[in-house]
């Protein structure tokens, strides 16, 4: 598991989490072609979900640190499926994130930001991607903020 990104997941201090098992009948990564779809994946803290409604119990910034937290999971989703070699990423193309909001909160783009920055932090311009940042009113477990990736690779 050598390799600039390794390094430099090293040099940020970053561990990642394991790559969590599908609780569910699907599969964390799908490769299709050049193309990675990574699953979404949920906010987990020590192996606990991060859980909250953004708008009522759950702040900007915390919500924002359940998006990197998300990040971590789809950068360790992506180091399994290519046997842990993170430098085989041309581009993060991709993230789609889903927030747990009540109907009048407004800062969906402020709490994804957690898991973008991550991705740019990680892997510098490949990082940069097309996004979508959506309420949604429930999500799985009652965690605060899920998101899924498309992530192009060599």
């Amino acid at each position: 598991m050598s390799g600039t990104i390794n390094a430099r997941l090293k040099d940020l201090s970053i561990t990642l989490p394991p790559a969590t098992a599908p609780v569910a009948n699907y599969v964390p990564v799908v490769r299709s072609g050049n193309l990675l779809f990574v699953s979404g994946q949920i906010c987990l803290a020590d192996g606990k979900p991060v859980v909250g409604k953004l708008g009522n119990d759950v702040s900007v910034e915390d919500g924002a640190a359940a998006a990197r937290l998300c990040g971590l999971a789809i950068i360790a989703q992506v180091q399994k499926a290519l046997d842990g070699d993170l430098d085989r990423v041309q581009q993060i193309v991709k993230l789609t994130g889903f927030v747990n909001s009540t109907g009048d909160f407004a800062d969906q783009p402020k709490v994804i930001n957690g898991a973008s920055d991550l991705m740019v932090e990680v892997f510098g311009d490949k990082g940069r991607h097309a996004r979508a940042a959506v309420s949604a009113a429930a999500l799985p477990l009652g965690v605060a903020v899920e998101i899924e990736a498309i992530v192009e690779v060599a």
